[in-house]
């Protein structure tokens, strides 16, 4: 197991976030087997895109508390 920092731990929050809204579309009742190929990618695409768009937001707010001397 990874350790993860504080920011990925909440970056996967943000993700999950919207791979939540997105089986909320497919439905909460369908079992993963029952997924087609496309549905699975589109929650692989979901939760890689919202983790990396989370982790960069965090960043760019590091980057904006920085005090240069």
């Amino acid at each position: 197991m990874v350790d993860l920092t504080e920011q990925e731990k909440a970056a996967m929050r943000a993700a999950m976030r919207r791979v939540a809204e997105t089986m909320a579309e497919i439905g909460w009742g369908t079992r993963f087997q029952e997924l087609s190929e496309a549905q699975v990618l589109t929650l692989i695409e979901v939760a890689v895109g919202g983790f990396q768009e989370a982790m960069q937001a965090i960043a760019r707010q590091d980057a904006a508390a920085e005090v240069p001397f």
